[in-house]
């Protein structure tokens, strides 16, 4: 088991002084320029058809500001990516594109099959990325747990706590529900593992005594988790740092979508599709490269450089709790008195 000795208040002035040494780069120029093209494009072709239910859904989506959180855009970018990836099935295509009677719609298909794999490509290295940091964070957390039946006990949970949430995902998708739908159950599930967070920021008593002898959490992360989810809180100064460019990539990636979404009702009109496949062409083009880069550029600073324990440890929490859930599941803590939880610690010593 890891020393925690040494561990410093986690406060907003410290993460700031910890990411001035990582500043990120700024995103191309491209990025905005062409962001405002496309969706300039599929304001033109909405204006020579109005749009219909899902096409005004999306232009809604489109017309909001990105969320606030971090991990919330990196979900949004997955679902739109994967939104895109599906339109671009050939089985998706308009009609006159799948029949391909003319040379300009053999190389549009082309274009097409080409733009496709590139998004794929991307998303891979997204899911690539959330998967492996997930792994990477909880063992290395739990070189700071004990290593006797706490450790085995916080494996176990986390375990059935990923087969539980991978289990209700499997039964939204045989029942038909969209991508939309799974994507939105998704960060409801990661949003109640930052709930649970904030509740074991919050323990008290008896139940505060016990979570630290189980997991062996010291008092100055408790405090930091317990204003994980405020808007002010600490991790308002990663935002501030690498919010920008992300939110900058979503809105990007939303504009993709809705060209597109919005061409394929409309490929059969008019004597511009060269110029339109040519604007969506080059949107994926910068919008994976520069994606591509700011994930390298995060999993890079969460995986090769030297981090404070502190850090490794928020970050750990993150992904092996719900730890009250476990608590409250398996021993009913919130039900024994304190003489029921020092006979509960002395068994199992």
């Amino acid at each position: 088991m890891a020393s925690t000795d040494g561990l410093v208040p986690i406060t907003r002035a410290y993460l700031a002084s910890y990411y001035d040494k990582y500043p990120f780069s700024p995103l191309s120029d491209d990025v905005s320029r062409i962001s405002s093209q496309i969706r300039s494009s599929a304001n033109d072709l909405l204006n020579h058809l109005p749009p219909t239910q899902d096409e005004s859904l999306l232009v809604h989506e489109a017309d909001r500001e990105p969320p606030h959180k971090i991990d919330e855009n990196m979900w949004k970018n997955r679902e739109h990516m994967e939104e895109t990836l599906f339109l671009l099935e050939t089985s998706n295509w308009p009609a006159v594109l799948q029949q391909q009677s003319t040379p300009d719609d053999v190389e549009f298909a082309t274009v097409f099959s080409q733009l496709k794999d590139k998004i794929q490509n991307t998303l891979k290295i997204l899911e690539f990325f959330q998967h492996k940091n997930s792994d990477r964070v909880f063992d290395t957390v739990m070189t700071y747990m004990p290593q006797d039946f706490r450790g085995t006990l916080i494996r176990q949970q986390r375990e059935r706590s990923e087969r539980n949430k991978q289990a209700e995902v499997d039964a939204l998708v045989n029942s038909g529900g969209s991508i939309r739908d799974r994507y939105a159950l998704l960060w409801k599930q990661q949003m109640e593992r930052r709930r649970q967070l904030a509740q074991l920021g919050s323990a008290t008593g008896v139940y505060k005594t016990l979570v630290k002898y189980l997991v062996g959490v010291p008092q100055v992360l408790l405090d930091f988790l317990q204003q994980i989810n405020d808007d002010d809180g600490p991790m308002e100064e990663q935002r501030q740092r690498y919010g920008p460019p992300l939110y900058s990539l979503t809105t990007m990636v939303i504009s993709i979508r809705l060209f597109l979404l919005v061409l394929w009702g409309r490929f059969d009109a008019g004597n511009s599709k060269r110029q339109q496949v040519a604007v969506l062409e080059k949107a994926i083009d910068v919008y994976t490269s520069e994606f591509e880069r700011f994930i390298k550029f995060m999993g890079k600073q969460k995986i090769e450089r030297e981090i404070g324990k502190e850090l490794v440890l928020y970050e750990g929490l993150s992904e092996i709790v719900p730890l009250n859930f476990l608590l409250d599941a398996s021993l009913g803590i919130k039900d024994l008195s304190s003489l029921e939880v020092s006979a509960w610690v002395m068994k199992h010593k």
